[in-house]
């Protein structure tokens, strides 16, 4: 890979079809006037919607984050297309308005010195003294003022919290809306609620942001109020956060010591159609359920949530559980993870609100990769495993695993789609602005959602976008693998709107050039469903693009991954290896009246205590977990697929499923690795468990003990010696430099003993953003298919 092909967000909105020219296919009436009705045409546009400022537990402002995600040069090249900034919920102190240094400053957010005007220690005058600004990382009370903090008191004196409801409805959505305008861009604000019963979810509800009369709006030449000894509270917004900021108040964990029903706002969280207060969780001084009793009574909460935005913002909102598998197994007692009959619960209660999950987790170079691991939550007296005890591939065990959970809801029938996020809060032991990293990645930097837009306004907008997510048309990158795909079903010839294998493939051909999607009849594409009569042919045809140039990688040295294997490929210039077609059968919704085959929790023995190479098998998986029709129905590779001369980039994988019988589903993946890769890749190209270039130390399972200690797994080595390899302590922002062209310093320095016919090894071994740059993955959202007279596809339209 890699020259991505940029493109500005207002253009993309109105994208013109490329020249075909070269890409000459068999054409079939390729371009035919059947275009399903009422379709509005798309693109697929790159985005991120779970990242982290100093309002939470980020290390930059909001200001900060915003350019490292959208800008396109030098410094970061990956700008996306759509951004949503989503903290944490509850409450923090520090305030992610103010920059870090005057070159993020803009007139109506000026970068501010002094000393503070506020007496932040007033209520111990003797402790009292003029602190200086701190950027981003000064807090509330020195900024704004203890007197302008609403809502009950959380935490006190120089360091008074600020609920997030206030954050988002008066700070960080103005600021938001004033950047989106002054860049042109589309950013807008969600959330990372804390989950009632559970761990954490990308949340949004996006009535009232960015108006479309923020596109022609006045920007202001300066501050929009300056209050005596106040810093400028920036600009008076045109759009809202209100819906997001009650939601937030309503249902979000860290709300509960706040009482205030937002103030002025006094909110009543009480909507039609909800338990309200004829629940004994009602708290009535608040208006809304307590939550506060643990999982069971937490994830009636959780429900009420998703209910509340079908209710009162139908469309509008959004809610996809982030990393649900890192906080291990659901715990009744507590808030932990998401079992499959809680994803089925939410899916229920509000098909169109909970409609998917992030099983690839952000912090991809972090020394737990996604932050999972085993022992890594306390549950009583017992240290319990992240669910699967890693991440596969960067992906998570629940959509990692072939015929897992994921399998499991695709076989119901549901739309349950998969993504992808940064989950941005630092680069860990190094600054901002260095492009290497032991914790994150920026936005757009290494993942990103390529959501189908179908916009009819001036610019991409928010609800556009989210009504891309809902529909399932959505595929996920990990370190620029890929950069277009087109995956589509049709009737095959024969039947009404049937098509030939030459003439679906132009279609796709067409559509990966245009970075669209197939919007014909008889013809569907991610999320969609097809309905067949019983014995039809179905034509299958995916294009990728895996495009020439350079990735977004710093390092440009040999990928030490596939070294093990003599194969001299560049990190920074990853090629496609395979891409493998998954397919399961769709059987029908489960009943919570039968638990057996619909509540189960995953093993959490998963990773063998004794032999950590050694997984349990899906045998060992709850019945309601998994779907045992699931498997690799097909793999294309550099022999099976197409190329066109001078359009190698473009990758063509075309097939026929004859005589369907059944309902069923297809999905893809994609890598760069080759089966067996050593600690990589099993014989049938599946990941294996990224324990392998995991550092981090691993606790016992029932004591303080460690176990496992720090680099115990590490098993990959890093040879290469290069020329550009700066010191840790030098700052490597990637600008007028060469690539760093040896194993970075940062590598951990180990001895990996002998195995087999592998000698014994002390040097530097991958784990951090190497193991990340090094194992790339993509992922499409399904295609259905219906067999009339057989099982319903009852979720999907």
């Amino acid at each position: 890979m890699k020259t991505q092909f940029p493109l500005n967000a207002l253009a993309l909105a109105c994208v013109g079809a490329l020249s075909l020219s070269a890409l000459t296919v068999a054409s079939g009436n390729a371009r035919a006037s059947d275009k399903d009705a009422g379709k509005k045409r798309g693109t697929y546009l790159a985005g991120d919607f779970h990242n982290h400022t100093t309002c939470s537990d980020g290390s930059s402002s909001m200001q900060k984050l915003v350019k490292k995600s959208m800008d396109r040069d030098a410094a970061t090249p990956w700008g996306l297309d759509w951004f949503v900034q989503a903290g944490h919920g509850g409450n923090g102190n520090r305030n992610c308005t103010l920059v870090e240094d005057a070159s993020l400053a803009t007139p109506a957010y000026p970068y501010v010195t002094g000393a503070t005007p506020f007496d932040v220690l007033s209520t111990n005058p003797a402790n009292a003294s003029p602190t200086q600004y701190r950027g981003p990382n000064t807090t509330w009370a020195q900024s704004v003022g203890v007197a302008a903090i609403k809502g009950d008191v959380s935490n006190g004196g120089g360091t008074r919290n600020m609920h997030r409801w206030q954050t988002l409805q008066s700070y960080q959505y103005p600021l938001m809306e004033y950047l989106s305008a002054l860049r042109n861009e589309p950013l807008w604000l969600g959330l990372e609620q804390n989950v009632p019963g559970h761990e954490h979810t990308s949340a949004g509800v996006v009535t009232g942001q960015l108006p479309a009369s923020t596109y022609n709006t006045q920007l202001p030449q300066g501050p929009n109020v300056v209050p005596p000894n106040a810093i400028p509270n920036g600009y008076a917004a045109l759009g809202n956060a209100n819906a997001l900021a009650e939601w937030t108040y309503c249902f979000e964990r860290g709300a509960t010591a706040d009482n205030s029903r937002g103030a002025e706002n006094q909110w009543n969280c009480a909507f039609p159609g909800g338990v309200n207060n004829g629940s004994a969780d009602w708290n009535d001084t608040a208006k809304r359920l307590t939550g506060g009793s643990g999982g069971t009574v937490g994830h009636a909460k959780t429900l009420e949530s998703v209910k509340w935005m079908a209710a009162k913002h139908p469309n509008a909102g959004y809610y996809v559980p982030a990393h649900l598998e890192r906080a291990g197994p659901f715990n009744p007692a507590g808030n932990n993870g998401f079992n499959v009959e809680h994803l089925r619960n939410m899916n229920n209660a509000a098909s169109s609100v909970a409609f998917g999950f992030e099983s690839q987790p952000g912090h991809g170079a972090s020394d737990r990769r996604g932050e999972y691991n085993l022992r890594r939550n306390a549950i009583g007296a017992t240290r319990f495993d992240s669910v699967g005890g890693t991440t596969y591939g960067g992906t998570g065990v629940y959509a990692g695993q072939v015929g897992g959970v994921w399998d499991a809801l695709l076989g119901e029938g549901r739309n349950w789609w998969f993504f992808a996020s940064s989950d941005w809060h630092s680069r860990g032991a190094f600054g901002n602005d260095d492009r290497r990293s032991d914790n994150d990645f920026f936005p757009g930097e290494y993942q990103r959602n390529y959501t189908m837009v179908r916009n009819d306004r001036q610019r991409v907008n928010p609800q556009t976008v989210v009504d891309g997510l809902r529909s399932g048309n959505n595929w996920v990158d990990s370190g620029q693998l890929i950069d277009r795909l087109s995956f589509v079903a049709c009737v095959g010839n024969g039947a009404p709107h049937g098509r030939s294998e030459a003439a679906v493939e132009a279609l796709a051909v067409n559509a990966a050039s245009d970075n669209t999607d197939v919007d014909k009849k008889g013809c569907v594409t991610m999320g969609e469903k097809l309905v067949v009569p019983p014995g039809a042919d179905v034509v299958v045809s995916i294009v990728v693009r895996d495009p020439d140039g350079k990735s977004y990688s710093p390092y440009s040295f040999p990928n030490p991954s596939l070294a093990q294997i003599n194969i001299d490929q560049p990190m920074d210039a990853p090629v496609l290896d395979h891409v493998d077609v998954i397919r399961g059968l769709v059987t029908g919704f489960k009943s919570p009246a039968n638990l057996a085959s619909y509540a189960g929790a995953w093993p959490d023995d998963w990773v063998d205590r004794a032999n950590p190479q050694q997984l349990r098998s899906l045998a060992s998986v709850p019945a309601a977990a998994k779907n045992e029709t699931a498997a690799v129905y097909k793999t294309f590779n550099a022999k099976t697929w197409s190329t066109n001369p001078g359009k190698s980039e473009f990758k063509r994988m075309t097939f026929r499923i004859k005589g369907v019988a059944d309902s069923q589903y297809l999905r893809l993946r994609g890598t760069n690795l080759p089966p067996s890769v050593p600690f990589e890749t099993d014989p049938s190209g599946n990941p294996l468990s990224d324990l392998w270039t995991n550092t981090g130390s691993i606790q016992a399972k029932n004591s303080s003990a460690v176990e496992f200690p720090t680099n115990n797994f590490l098993r990959i080595p890093c040879r290469t010696v290069g020329n550009n390899v700066p010191d840790n302590a030098t700052v490597y922002t990637g600008v007028n430099q060469p690539k760093i062209d040896g194993c970075p310093n940062h590598l951990p320095t180990v001895t990996i003993p002998a195995e087999g016919s592998r000698p014994a090894y002390t040097g530097k071994a991958v784990g951090f953003d190497v193991a990340a740059w090094a194992d790339l993955w993509f992922y499409s959202n399904p295609i259905f298919i219906e067999v009339s007279g057989r099982t319903p596809v009852a979720g999907v339209q």
